[in-house]
């Protein structure tokens, strides 16, 4: 099975997997990585995994919305794009498409600086880590990234090697559902892919902004797990994007994403 039917296993057949890690405290899908929980500036990598990443992943800066972001993907020139699923060892490489709600809010944070300057910004669901990487280009005084792949961690140290960028703090704890922190912005995409995971992003959200005031952005294609969700009636549409060909052809002729402000009416603020 090439990569591109592989990729759409993981968008549709296997999404209620990878769900429920993030639905679950423990998250985390490579055993030898288990006991990783954090990374810093200055942490170092496993050569072996640095090694295998390099070798099958391409760097590239075309067919997306942000050109200025260089990032390590699976495309259809690298080996894992043509062999069966199960030879790729470090579980469902999600992080190795750059997903067009994430494009979205990346290209409104480059374009749009004064978002995140001198603002503290969690990515939550980073993946590639492409939105971070937007946010530290844009100036924000702190950002965290959030993956509860331990295997995305790595690939976004190695894309901020790619954009000569000191790597940011990367957390790989399911902090859904945790104690809400002082952000100024939380940034999120293409994570509306299920109605449980959808659920506790919506009580959570709310709750952080409730008790912290925290701004929040969602970017998203249009996928009808997020159109039919009740907090669909709680957002205001901030810009649209007309999708490039290529990630169109990536994404079964999505045409454009969207990001999206969470605004929360006061009414629910306290459900």
């Amino acid at each position: 099975m090439a990569f591109r039917g592989w990729k759409w296993l993981l968008l549709i057949g296997r999404q209620n997997t990878f769900a429920r890690a993030w639905r679950s405290r423990r998250g985390g899908p490579s055993l030898r990585w288990k006991r990783c929980c954090h990374w810093s500036a200055g942490k170092s990598l496993d050569p072996e995994v640095r090694a295998f990443l390099e070798e099958n992943t391409e760097v590239t800066s075309s067919g997306h919305l942000t050109p200025e972001i260089r990032l390590r993907l699976l495309t259809p020139r690298c080996r894992f794009w043509r062999e069966k699923p199960d030879l790729w060892p470090y579980g469902d490489p999600f992080w190795a498409i750059y997903w067009p709600g994430g494009q979205a809010l990346s290209r409104y944070i480059l374009d749009n600086p004064c978002v995140v300057k001198g603002r503290s910004v969690l990515d939550l669901g980073s993946g590639c880590g492409a939105t971070a990487i937007a946010a530290v280009m844009s100036g924000a005084s702190q950002v965290l990234a959030n993956d509860i792949d331990p295997i995305a961690g790595v690939a976004m140290i190695l894309n901020c090697e790619l954009n000569h960028l000191n790597p940011f703090p990367i957390t790989i704890k399911n902090i859904i559902n945790s104690e809400a922190s002082n952000w100024d912005l939380i940034v999120l995409g293409d994570m509306f892919y299920d109605e449980q995971l959808a659920d506790g992003l919506h009580h959570w959200l709310r709750k952080c902004i409730r008790i912290q005031q925290t701004e929040v952005l969602i970017g998203d294609p249009g996928r009808h797990q997020f159109v039919s969700h009740s907090i669909h009636s709680q957002l205001h549409k901030v810009i649209e994007y007309s999708l490039p060909e290529y990630t169109r052809q990536e994404n079964n002729g999505l045409t454009s994403s969207i990001v999206w402000s969470y605004q929360p009416s006061n009414s629910l603020e306290n459900c």
